[in-house]
C-alpha cells in the first residue's frame, strides 16, 4: 500500500501536469488587464478559494498574492481558461 507521501506527491504531479489552454476571450482579457499567465496558472494550482458551478465550471480566486484575481475555466481531460480578472 501507498504511503500517504506518495499519493500526495502523485497527485501533485497529476495536477500540475494536466495541460491548460486559453480561450481567445481569456488571452484577450489577460492583455487587456495586464495579466501573467504564471498568475493564471498559480490561481489554478493553488488557489485560495475555488468554487463549482455545474458540473466543469469552477471559478478559482487567489488573494494571497500582489495581484489579487479571480479565474474562470472549465476543467475536462485538461483545463481550458474562460477568463480572469482582478479582484481589487
Amino acid at each position: 500500500m501507498a504511503s500517504k507521501a506518495a499519493t500526495f506527491i502523485f497527485r501533485r504531479f497529476l495536477e500540475l501536469s494536466m495541460r491548460i489552454v486559453y480561450t481567445k476571450h481569456a488571452v484577450l482579457q489577460m492583455e487587456k488587464r495586464k495579466l501573467e499567465k504564471v498568475w493564471i496558472e498559480e490561481t489554478i494550482q493553488y488557489p485560495d478559494k475555488t468554487e463549482r458551478e455545474g458540473m466543469k465550471k469552477y471559478y478559482a480566486s487567489k488573494s494571497s498574492t500582489e495581484s489579487p484575481l479571480e479565474v474562470v475555466y472549465v476543467k475536462e481531460s485538461f483545463i481550458k481558461v474562460i477568463t480572469a480578472y482582478p479582484l481589487s
